[in-house]
């Protein structure tokens, strides 16, 4: 059984950064393509940046390009979110998905297995 989980949330001032973190267990193979979501109270789930291992493609919202990164480890069953000059527009609960379906990567619809979630608050 696929798990997903995430970490490395938590609690910093504007324009400080933070580094999430998404482990995807129960595989039996590697090259997993994983994405970030974030959800704010009150927003739809909205897709945050995207790795797809195989093709080495990656993909961001507008609003984080230049500031987040994401990278996977060398056994592809670790996705990071790296994130600079963190904004408070940026506070939510961050989801982390493995296994697209084929669809858009930005549309939480597209992905298959989900993570609990790892809160990100950013303080003005």
């Amino acid at each position: 059984q696929v798990q997903v989980v995430e970490s490395g949330g938590g609690l910093v001032q504007a324009g400080e950064s933070l580094r999430l973190t998404c482990t995807v267990s129960g595989l039996t193979f590697a090259n997993v393509a994983m994405g970030w979501f974030r959800q704010a109270p009150g927003k739809e789930r909205e897709g945050v940046a995207s790795i797809y291992s195989h093709h080495g493609i990656t993909n961001y919202a507008d609003s984080v390009k230049g500031r987040f990164t994401i990278s996977q480890g060398n056994t592809k069953n670790t996705a990071y979110l790296n994130m600079i000059n963190l904004k408070p527009d940026d506070t939510a609960m961050y989801y982390c998905a493995a296994f697209p379906n084929g669809g858009l990567w930005s549309a939480p619809t597209s992905w298959t297995d989900w993570g609990q979630g790892t809160q990100v608050t950013v303080s003005s």
